[in-house]
């Protein structure tokens, strides 16, 4: 067997478009297209690259947005301060606090500053809650976009056993959430997990997101199951890597995606759906 892989950057166009139809149907609905703000501290040049991207697509498909731009040495309540602002803008559906933040600066209170209905990276508490309870809530993009990929390979998880490998609240946990929604078996892994082989051995589903190179080895892969790589580490070749032994893996798997362009593209694409999400549901609660 050799497995199909699944083209995220297809898939994210895909999600683009869908993005750009509902935007303009919004904006002439409301008089005004959805605003996503986009604050960044510092001059970290992988954030700087993200946040220029996050920029391109957003005007791409015909959203208002602003690029704040903080020095690196910017105090905690100088962000904070901004955070309340946009909280108060009308005009502004989604803010997203680039991560990493620097070192005087605490993530998890800037993030608990945000308003949750313009959290558009799901990551405050109250919409980390919603996605725990099964209710409708902004979801992050990372694990979004993965169940995105899933339904695009015609991978339907419910009855399906699925690993996850990694607990991040940034993608491990919310993606498990995600699959036990839809009905599927549901193991947590981790770096204390013992005989790891051996549990992603039983998974019909294998997510592996801990930012480690091919941690998870071509051989523990079940035949015919359905691998997504999150992982992008820089090998020591230079290039990128997945946290998924990849040559060995696609022998085995049905479906993998590559590193990069599988993924990785999706996250965008899903940041800016829940833009558009978020735009409506204030719209709603406006009424």
């Amino acid at each position: 067997m050799t497995a199909q892989l699944i083209d995220g950057k297809a898939i994210a166009a895909k999600v683009r478009d869908e993005a750009k139809a509902q935007v303009a149907a919004f904006t002439q609905q409301h008089g005004r297209a959805p605003g996503l703000d986009v604050v960044l501290v510092g001059d970290d040049p992988a954030s700087q690259v993200y946040v220029r991207n996050k920029e391109r697509d957003s005007v791409q498909v015909g959203m208002r947005g602003t690029v704040h731009r903080l020095p690196a040495d910017s105090s905690q309540a100088k962000l904070l301060a901004l955070v309340a602002q946009l909280n108060a803008d009308a005009a502004v559906d989604g803010i997203l606090v680039q991560m990493p933040l620097p070192k005087q600066i605490d993530a998890e209170t800037v993030i608990a500053t945000i308003d949750p209905g313009k959290d558009v990276d799901g990551l405050t508490p109250v919409n980390a809650g919603l996605l725990c309870l099964g209710r409708p809530g902004l979801v992050p993009c990372t694990p979004m976009g993965c169940m995105r990929l899933l339904d695009e390979v015609g991978c339907n998880p419910a009855g399906k056993r699925a690993v996850v490998v990694g607990r991040s609240t940034l993608v491990g946990k919310p993606i498990a959430q995600l699959l036990l929604a839809r009905h599927a078996t549901v193991t947590i892994a981790h770096s204390r997990t013992a005989d790891l082989a051996k549990v992603c051995a039983e998974a019909d589903i294998l997510v592996a997101a801990v930012g480690k190179e091919a941690l998870v080895r071509g051989e523990w892969v079940k035949p015919g199951a359905v691998v997504i790589d999150v992982g992008i580490n820089r090998g020591a070749d230079g290039k990128l890597h997945g946290d998924v032994e990849f040559e060995g893996a696609k022998q085995r798997a049905s479906w993998i995606t590559p590193v990069p362009g599988g993924v990785g593209p999706m996250t965008i694409a899903m940041l800016l759906m829940n833009t558009v999400t978020a735009a409506k549901a204030r719209i709603a609660v406006k009424r």
